[in-house]
């Protein structure tokens, strides 16, 4: 193993006395992970050291020095002083990326590079021990962050944006997120957390590692949370629990590591809320903390299909994920210096949406003249009459219940040649995965425009009942769409890489990627064919037979290409070129009707430097993008042709100084300038992608303050700027810049007991991630939107052992 090590590490080095240095300190190491060549003592985030395997074939590893790409990597440490309150909150860290955590806890939207997205997270995946938790990035009511949630038994997060991802692993063109499991070591030791909050947090976290027997190591651990959330929603809306176990056993040649990891999770999704011209809320809407959610809507009977059958549900089953994840990662050094590496998920479970979601848009003089626009109203539940200026708002009872298994595979071998200067790689990546849908949207009620909203029975001018128990009567009462979905996925991809050590200074790497992707697809509009597709739900097609069953099949190239040049121990520059490719998912297939779904390129191109000093890290990439996707459709016989293209050049900057005297600052930061350069979308050429920013900044000072007696307080904070966005495809639903404070301190009481307290938006900053997304275009009335979470404070006591 130490032998596989040194090669490893030999191959990417130069030959010089500083590298033998650190290759010599490396073996002294006790061995704790085949991709991880030595524990981090430091929380920098630029440590130029640090070996990540992100990029790499099969996750190979390489220092960040000898990296021919931007990436960026969180530690635990860091993950805490971040206190995120979601997986894609700790997005926020990563430059180029604009996360929208907003929604709560699932269903963030991520947008990476300026790449054109409607929403969810179209260009993110997010792996675990190098294996992605699911075989595509996004679907509808689903993207990868859903499945995953940040506790203790996590070591650290790697984050690359473009690079080689078009080659490796699942080919993600846009953002793979890795997060790497603690593994145990020689000596038991371990974690007990609890943290609470002022909206009632109750969170227990917990991990323990250690020896098994001889070479065979353990890590156990997880969390136990409850809390009615930031936006109290007057019943437990946030609960969840996990478990992970993870083994590793050393071998003479290599290492085999076993994981599984149950969550089940789950929390309230955030529509947009009504807001007063002045982002204030409205009518008992607070910005900070107002929510549709409450006691008396928590309930519904919603309708499953045409035939009038109902269901029930509760919206204290939220949106989150109730799955099982079980992988397996093995690295083995063969005869005749051949290496061996394999990277192997599987997944099942349930990631479902039970939502309030905006109705219709009220016309403005529904606004303004409140009940009395009607006619009259009363509360469903207290029976009290409201007055005629009473605001009211339409709201829809969404239950989307998805059914997910992924199963993936990524297998290589690696050897080097000619002296060593060429390692080549070939693997062969493989996932199968699948959905099992029913959705029911709409089911639209009147509610008081006022947090934890109350149903309302609303009579028009004649006394004729327009609602019944909060819903509309008539056909806009009903789901507007109801039905059954289920798809199958088969992806194959064949990739081959060479790194080129021109010299102890330079070098370079290119790689191919071959991927096939296969698509079976059906559709029930009516309800669904229960005898083929699962819930339970009778189907209300007269014959039971489904609408639609498509097949697609898609195939394309990918490259990269790319050049690392150290300037010396401490500084380089690199180069990147790459060409990659979106592949269809379910919802491309549904959505294209009778014709075959878009294949989305994507080209960019990566110039950067990077420095590592003992107190200055820098990180520094200017990057351009491409982006096309064409389709074909037929109306009336005629094929049509639809086409999008985009461009985006931007720079991301991720900066960190630390001094002796105990002050660090770290700045991430991205500037960048996105448009649609061609489209068959009337007035969308020159437009900018929606959500997206200009500029967004992250400026995080830090102080630690030495007690004596091994006791000291880390004292830490975070400027967050970002610049003004447009909610619509259309740029008519302009959306405000905003700042935001954080605040934190960390104090150490001694070798094992810790505290710290966490200040989210110090000073209740209002700022708006979307708009209304029912509309396109100008919003009429009151404007609605959603917006980031109030001033909020969280308190954790540690124990380590």
């Amino acid at each position: 193993m130490k032998k596989k090590i040194a090669q490893a590490v030999a191959n990417n080095a130069r030959r010089d006395s500083y590298r033998l240095a650190w290759l010599a300190s490396v073996l002294s190491l006790p061995l704790t992970s085949v991709a991880v060549a030595q524990e981090q003592e430091s929380s920098k985030l630029l440590d130029l050291e640090e070996v990540v395997v992100l990029g790499t074939p099969g996750g190979a590893g390489i220092r960040k020095l000898d990296a021919s790409f931007a990436i960026t990597s969180v530690d635990n440490e860091g993950i805490n002083k971040f206190a995120p309150k979601s997986t894609a909150d700790l997005f926020k860290s990563v430059p180029g990326v604009w996360s929208e955590s907003s929604g709560g806890v699932s269903g963030a939207n991520v947008q990476v590079r300026g790449l054109p997205s409607p929403g969810d997270a179209t260009f993110v995946t997010v792996s675990i021990n190098g294996s992605p938790v699911y075989g595509a990035p996004s679907l509808s009511f689903f993207e990868n962050s859903t499945l995953f949630r940040v506790d203790e038994t996590i070591e650290r997060m790697e984050a690359l944006r473009g690079g080689p991802n078009p080659v490796f692993a699942t080919g993600q063109p846009g953002l793979t997120t890795n997060f790497v499991l603690k593994e145990g070591g020689e000596e038991t030791e371990g974690l007990i957390k609890y943290t609470t909050s002022d909206y009632d947090l109750n969170r227990v976290d917990a991990v323990v590692s250690g020896k098994l027997t001889s070479d065979l190591y353990y890590m156990v651990g997880g969390y136990v949370r409850r809390s009615p959330g930031i936006r109290d929603a007057q019943f437990t809306s946030e609960r969840g629990e996990q478990f992970t176990i993870n083994l590793t056993k050393e071998l003479e040649n290599g290492k085999i590591n076993l994981y599984t990891r149950s969550t089940d999770d789950t929390g309230g999704f955030y529509a947009a809320i009504p807001l007063g011209n002045n982002l204030d809320g409205i009518s008992g809407f607070d910005a900070g903390t107002g929510t549709y959610i409450g006691n008396d809507m928590r309930f519904a009977d919603i309708a499953v299909n045409s035939n009038g059958e109902t269901k029930s549900y509760d919206l204290a089953d939220g949106r989150g994920a109730d799955i099982v994840i079980t992988g397996l990662n093995v690295e083995l050094e063969l005869a005749n210096g051949w290496t061996v590496r394999d990277n192997m998920n599987y997944m099942s479970g349930n990631a479902n949406t039970i939502a309030l979601f905006n109705g219709d848009t009220n016309t403005a003089a529904d606004w303004a003249g409140g009940v009395a626009s009607f006619g009259s109203a009363q509360e469903v539940t207290s029976g009290r009459a409201l007055t005629a200026s009473t605001l009211v708002s339409q709201v829809g009872f969404w239950a989307v219940e998805k059914e997910l298994e992924s199963f993936t595979n990524d297998l290589s071998f690696s050897k080097s040649f000619f002296n060593e200067t060429h390692a080549i790689s070939v693997g062969m990546y493989t996932a199968s995965y699948s959905a099992r849908d029913f959705w029911s949207l709409g089911n639209n009620h009147y509610v008081t425009a006022t947090t934890n909203s109350r149903r309302v029975d609303i009579r028009d001018a004649g006394d004729n009942s327009l609602t019944f128990n909060g819903r509309l009567l008539g056909a806009s009462g009903g789901a507007f769409y109801s039905m059954l979905q289920k798809g199958d996925a088969d992806t194959r991809a064949f990739y081959i890489a060479d790194s080129w050590s021109v010299n102890e200074a330079v070098t370079v790497d290119l790689g191919v990627r071959h991927e096939s992707v296969d698509i079976e697809f059906a559709i029930d509009g009516d309800g669904g064919s229960s005898a083929t597709l699962p819930n339970g739900i009778t189907s209300s097609a007269p014959d039971g037979v489904i609408d639609t069953v498509k097949s697609v099949s898609e195939s394309d190239v990918s490259m990269t290409f790319g050049v690392n040049w150290a300037l010396n121990d401490v500084s380089g520059v690199f180069f990147r070129a790459n060409q990659g490719h979106l592949f269809p998912t379910f919802e491309t297939t549904r959505g294209a009707g009778e014709t075959e779904p878009q294949v989305q390129d994507i080209n960019q191109y990566e110039v950067g430097y990077k420095l590592g000093t003992d107190n200055l890290g820098l990180f520094a990439t200017l990057f351009f993008n491409e982006y096309q996707a064409s389709q074909q459709r037929i109306v009336d016989s005629t094929v049509l042709i639809d086409y999008t293209e985009s461009e985006a050049t931007g720079l991301e900057l991720e900066a960190e100084w630390n001094t002796e005297f105990g002050f660090a600052l770290n700045v991430n930061a991205t500037l960048l300038d996105a448009e649609y350069t061609k489209s068959t979308t009337e007035g969308q050429k020159g437009k900018k992608p929606q959500r997206v920013p200009d500029w967004q900044v992250r400026i995080s000072p830090s102080y630690e303050l030495d007690l004596g007696d091994a006791q000291s307080i880390v004292f830490y904070g975070a400027l967050t700027a970002v610049d003004d966005r447009f909610s619509d495809p259309e740029n008519k639903q302009a959306i405000d810049g905003y700042e935001k404070i954080d605040l934190g301190a960390v104090w150490y009481l001694g070798e094992s007991l810790s505290a710290q307290l966490s200040i989210d938006n110090v000073t209740d900053e209002v700022g708006l991630t979307e708009g209304d997304a029912r509309v396109i275009g100008e919003q009429q009335g009151v404007l609605k939107g959603r917006p980031i979470m109030g001033r909020s404070t969280r308190f954790s006591v540690s124990y380590n052992f």
